[in-house]
């Protein structure tokens, strides 16, 4: 059984992985930490976590990047293996978390959904044979209208997959608009749509000679985040330190 500190408990992320570990038998949250304890929790709720008695294997974290530096300070001391979930993290905070690597086991992902991560590595295994024989890569991604980054951090872990793959040669277009010039061999073109409430969806596009292969991942609820997060923590407990990420839970 693994226990896991759901940091965030009382936000929607938070309510919806709750909702999936009770259902699971192989994993159970002790307890939860967030700004108030609502008392409608199976588990206790405490405002820091630096006040949490309840041993765990895991935290995971889709609170904010303002509670970091108690999450690492907990975790650090306790051994206990970290997942954070959120994003918007500062470069020096980035940074914190790679640090704490050397002490206990963390993971930090730019997508918590499996298939995005299985995404990841089909994408790199196709461009490895694909774009030596000439085809185009482009990457479309759709988020809801209230999403205020562009392109999302997924469109780009999506390029940076599809650039390590061919040794980091291709440069990234994100418009089109200003230069009226043919598309260059080595660039990876970036779109960004914005509208309703796409929840999120993600197209790599091989554009050959009379031949077109497509990869899409298409989430339809926010839920798929938190599965992953579960999953995760499976994976992460009793892990040694180290910086881990969502391909080491697809790889096995």
């Amino acid at each position: 059984m693994v226990r896991i500190i759901m940091c965030g408990c009382n936000g929607y992320m938070g309510r919806t992985v709750t909702d999936i570990v009770a259902a699971d038998e192989d994993a159970a949250i002790v307890a939860g930490i967030d700004l108030e304890d609502h008392g409608d929790k199976s588990y206790p709720v405490f405002t820091n976590i630096a006040d949490c008695d309840v041993e765990a294997d895991v935290v995971i974290d889709f609170s904010s990047p303002k509670a970091l530096d108690g999450i690492l300070a907990y975790c650090t001391e306790k051994k206990v293996a970290a997942i954070f979930c959120t994003t918007g993290y500062t470069p020096e905070q980035l940074e914190q978390i790679k640090a704490a690597s050397e002490k206990t086991a963390v993971m930090k992902s730019a997508n918590m959904s499996l298939g995005i991560n299985m995404l990841l590595k089909l994408v790199k295994d196709a461009a490895k044979l694909l774009a030596p024989a000439g085809f185009d890569m482009e990457i479309v991604e759709k988020h809801h209208n209230l999403k205020v980054d562009a392109p999302s951090g997924t469109a780009l872990a999506l390029a940076d997959s599809l650039n390590e793959a061919l040794g980091q040669k291709y440069d990234y277009k994100y418009d089109r608009s200003k230069d009226r010039k043919k598309r260059e061999k080595y660039e990876i073109g970036i779109s960004a749509v914005r509208g309703g409430n796409i929840v999120g969806e993600h197209e790599v596009i091989f554009a050959g000679l009379d031949e077109v292969i497509e990869f899409r991942h298409t989430a339809y609820s926010k839920g798929v985040f938190a599965k992953g997060a579960v999953q995760a923590a499976k994976y992460m407990a009793g892990k040694p330190a180290g910086f881990y990420d969502m391909g080491d839970v697809v790889c096995g």
